[in-house]
């Protein structure tokens, strides 16, 4: 229904009564669903909120585990070769019970069985997440239900050359006040019998706010290998992964920072190595970044005798702060874990493709009721904000509705 003018002019005049501090402090104790209806409502109000001055109070507003929720997403099979993916908001106002805070988000653009099994699920970065494979990346605000499928790479490769993306990722430079979405590739050619010779190795990164792709030309060739499933973890404005060198023979972290755009190493705890293979994992836990080891399932495995460990990084890129927080059973954890929420819950998929929970206090495993298709589920801790996504150029990409 279109309201009259009257009709929201009268609240505003009873609003600007308010000194604006007093009306800020009030609307950043709502959420974001209920400050956007402010559109319809007081033209003031809805000004304020979509100021940048509003946005950045709201972004750095003091904010507990209260105020978080849990973003999955998920996806089921439609059709012979088609997917469809999904949000799902949940929270929890009771230990360990999950319930639906917002109704499901159909997510746009990834339908492909590779996309469904393959993607990542980034963030959050300042509330915007993406959602990349190897050919798209879409950036949203899932509180604002706004996304943007960005536009894909202009680089190409010279004739008989081809290029296999590693991995990629999404984060925020604070110097230059703007996001960034990277690739990194090899660029290789192929021998007289077909089989692929080694190659350059290539990182694009695309700045949102002034919609350019560029390469970067100061690359370490000897960058180590990456696989597009590698664990990685955006943290402290750098990316990270969980890579072994083959030359030394020993497991590390290789880090991204999104500002100097340069390559580094930080080391890894000490751990263990399980007989059916071993996994490592990056997760948050208490705001600290974390590392996970733990083994691919199989019937070797003794549980009275093998555990997973978790390490936390206390004092971030300071090895001697690793501490090995957690020694816990062998969980029937079918990929990876998915995220720790509120401190004790460690959530992974199971086999049976329904999300599972462990609770690292009271050592309880439960079922949960969410499922979807095996290996497509994906998970962040989040909370809300009024983050805009850049909209690049007249001639780019552009910024719609959910």
């Amino acid at each position: 229904m279109k309201l009259d003018c009257k009709e929201y002019k009268m609240p505003d005049g009873i609003i600007m009564k308010l000194h604006q501090d007093i009306i800020i402090y009030m609307l950043l104790r709502l959420p974001v669903k209920f400050l956007l209806r402010f559109k319809c409502i007081s033209k003031y109000c809805y000004t304020l909120i979509k100021s940048s001055t509003f946005i950045n109070i709201h972004l750095n507003r003091a904010t507990t585990s209260e105020d978080e929720y849990i973003l999955f997403k998920r996806s089921f099979k439609e059709d012979v070769e088609r997917y469809k993916g999904i949000f799902s908001f949940l929270s929890s106002n009771n230990g360990d019970d999950l319930n639906c805070i917002f109704p499901d988000l159909d997510v746009p653009n990834m339908t492909s069985l590779y996309s469904i099994t393959q993607d990542k699920l980034i963030g959050p970065c300042h509330g915007l997440v993406a959602v990349m494979n190897v050919s798209s990346t879409i950036l949203l605000n899932p509180a604002t239900r706004k996304y943007r499928l960005l536009p894909s790479s202009p680089f190409g490769v010279p004739k008989g050359f081809y290029r296999n993306i590693e991995n990629g990722g999404l984060g925020f430079d604070s110097v230059v006040n703007d996001y960034k979405v990277f690739r990194i590739s090899e660029v290789y050619t192929e021998d007289s019998f077909g089989y692929p010779e080694e190659g350059e190795r290539k990182v694009e990164v695309y700045e949102l706010g002034i919609d350019v792709w560029r390469e970067l030309d100061h690359v370490d060739q000897q960058l180590p290998k990456l696989f597009w499933m590698t664990s990685s973890m955006p943290y402290n404005g750098t990316y990270h992964w969980i890579i072994t060198l083959c030359y030394e023979h020993r497991l590390i972290l290789l880090c991204f920072d999104m500002s100097t755009e340069i390559f580094r190493y930080m080391k890894t705890p000490n751990t263990r190595y399980f007989s059916s293979g071993t996994r490592h994992s990056l997760v948050l836990l208490n705001d600290c970044l974390s590392f996970m080891c733990h083994p691919f399932p199989g019937p070797e495995i003794d549980p009275t005798k093998e555990f997973i460990n978790i390490w936390m990084m206390k004092d971030y890129n300071i090895y001697e702060s690793w501490i090995n927080i957690y020694t816990i059973r062998i969980l029937p954890i079918h990929e990876i874990p998915l995220a720790i929420w509120k401190y004790s819950l460690l959530f992974f998929q199971g086999k049976t493709g329904y999300l599972m929970s462990y609770n690292l206090n009271t050592d309880e495993v439960k079922e949960l009721s969410l499922n979807g298709c095996k290996r497509s589920m994906r998970a962040i801790i989040y909370i809300e904000s009024l983050a805009p996504i850049p909209e690049g150029s007249e001639s780019s990409t552009q910024v719609h509705n959910f």
